[in-house]
């Protein structure tokens, strides 16, 4: 998908919205644990409640992984079924993958070709070679960590060299890379107020903003200061969709509270 067409459906259905797929057997409705695949059904039934209401899915793979050869098989239906039935939707690959050049080639075919991931996400510690393999693929979107919401995220990335900080180094140093204009960039909603020194550096890129809901971040901030022309913002809201109930009707529940992001985002758009 190109970032033109991703636009078009955000404009289409007043949303930015992006529903992390973690799907923990632990949490989910007990009745699904009678299925053959449980962590299928689960997506299943979150993306057909709420595919109206977002523009893109994020499963973080590590929920995925964490099953063995079940879970990536989990993993691979959901996205054959989501690109077969709702091939407008956006998917990205929350994989934060990131290795010498080769190793990401390959990371690279297996989210993009294998599986048909529009995008992944990566983590830039290496440098350029590491990331332009994910980079030369057309029409894929390579979205890089820049300043995440987690607490040690202030061990290294808010440090400062030569009296900048090191997540403006790297934003700064990725727009020099072969086919950056493929980049989008991780930025946590708990640090809305750096946004406006990042919008000064990648004014009409792409950001994938996770904390919105559970982890505490603040919507109408992260809209204030990161808002572009072409809207530019993919906000990740997870548990506060997925498990807004363990009830049968769990999926009706999530479609509730995504609504509630939707609506909110259409007046701000």
């Amino acid at each position: 998908m190109t970032t033109q067409e991703l636009v078009a459906q955000i404009r289409k259905k007043k949303s930015f919205l992006c529903i992390g797929l973690d799907v923990d057997l632990n949490k989910i409705p007990e009745h699904l644990l009678k299925e053959e695949d449980p962590i299928f059904e689960f997506n299943k039934a979150i993306i057909d409640a709420t595919h109206h209401l977002c523009v893109a899915y994020k499963p973080n793979t590590a929920f995925y992984e964490a099953y063995g050869l079940k879970g990536w098989k989990s993993l691979e239906k959901t996205i054959s079924y989501l690109n077969k039935k709702y091939p407008e939707i956006y998917t990205i690959a929350d994989a934060k993958r990131g290795d010498i050049g080769n190793t990401s080639t390959m990371y690279a075919k297996a989210f993009f070709e294998d599986l048909a991931f529009d995008s992944v996400t990566v983590a830039p510690y290496m440098g350029k070679d590491s990331v332009e393999p994910f980079l030369a693929f057309e029409n894929k979107h390579t979205i890089m960590l820049a300043l995440t919401s987690n607490e040690g995220a202030f061990d290294f990335q808010t440090k400062k060299i030569d009296d900048l900080e090191v997540y403006k180094h790297v934003l700064e140093t990725s727009k020099n890379w072969q086919n950056s204009q493929n980049l989008m960039y991780v930025v946590g909603a708990t640090k809305a107020e750096y946004f406006k020194e990042i919008r000064k550096i990648v004014p009409n890129s792409f950001l994938l903003v996770p904390g919105v809901g559970a982890q505490g971040g603040n919507l109408e901030d992260v809209c204030k200061y990161g808002l572009s022309e072409n809207i530019g913002l993919l906000i990740n809201s997870s548990r506060g969709i997925i498990y807004a109930s363990k009830d049968v009707n769990f999926a009706n529940e999530a479609a509730k509270k995504a609504e509630e992001l939707q609506v909110k985002m259409a007046t701000l758009i």
